[in-house]
């Protein structure tokens, strides 16, 4: 059985070596990626087998093919129990997620957009959009990322220390009377479908019988991406702004509690 298994295992990898690009990235889109991070561009290598290539940029194939074939899907965000974390890790954790956004995802879907050419009738259009439309999604979505951080984490780790009895009194003051958690979750949860630009120009991501290769990629990138926003965005709603503004309650009742005795 072991000796079965084995043979097994050795002919999908020979198998994967001697497969095309193009039909690896078909079968599996976020193959795109991972091809991605080892400086293979899938698009301009589409004709040529996985063994092929790495000769071609001096890369060991095995390696490679450890990496296709590892599980890139098994971890689940929602599956983390946030809700029994402290404050401080539930925004290391969403800070961690902004870093994975903006240096890895949407760097790789900027890639994507900018190479894109549809040569397809249906898709021209869309092509244009992008390219237009992606540049300016990036700017607004870098610019709200880094302001949250910069406003809203950095507001609530303050709460944090003065919870504890690290703070200026008129410095707590005047920041509780700038910042009201209640009115920034209602604002945050209004601006949540930041993908609707997107999803407009694409159909919903629609894909024609004879969508080339290059718009599939785009699409299920676009689609992962957004389910990651709206699984980020139910951990701000959900979990961290409810937690915040109990912890915003507590330290306001220890300020003014501790103001009247003074």
């Amino acid at each position: 059985m072991h000796r079965n298994f084995y043979l097994y295992k050795l002919m999908e990898k020979v198998l994967l070596k001697n497969k095309l690009i193009a039909e690896l990235v078909e079968h599996d889109n976020e193959v795109a990626q991972v091809l991605y991070y080892f400086g293979i561009r899938f698009y301009e290598h589409s004709n040529q087998t996985l063994e092929q290539v790495c000769t071609q940029r001096g890369l060991k194939v095995d390696q490679l093919v450890r990496e296709l074939e590892s599980p890139r899907s098994n971890f689940q965000e929602q599956d983390i129990p946030l809700f029994s974390y402290p404050i401080d890790l539930i925004i290391e954790y969403l800070k961690h997620s902004h870093y994975l956004f903006v240096k890895h995802k949407l760097p790789y879907i900027g890639k994507l957009v900018e190479s894109f050419k549809a040569n397809h009738a249906e898709y021209e259009q869309v092509e244009k959009d992008l390219k237009v439309l992606y540049p300016l999604f990036l700017e607004d979505f870098i610019h709200h990322i880094y302001e949250e951080e910069d406003t809203l984490f950095k507001y609530i780790k303050t709460l944090e220390r003065a919870k504890k009895g690290y703070y200026n009194p008129s410095r707590l003051y005047h920041l509780m009377e700038k910042n009201s958690l209640q009115r920034c979750a209602i604002e945050h949860e209004a601006h949540d479908d930041e993908m609707a630009g997107i999803r407009n120009i694409t159909k919903g991501y629609h894909l024609t019988a004879d969508a080339p290769l290059h718009i599939k990629v785009i699409y299920s990138e676009l689609i992962h991406f957004e389910k990651s926003l709206q699984i980020h965005a139910r951990i701000e709603n959900e979990i961290l702004f409810p937690k915040a503004m109990a912890l915003e309650n507590e330290v306001k009742q220890i300020f003014y509690s501790k103001a009247k005795w003074n």
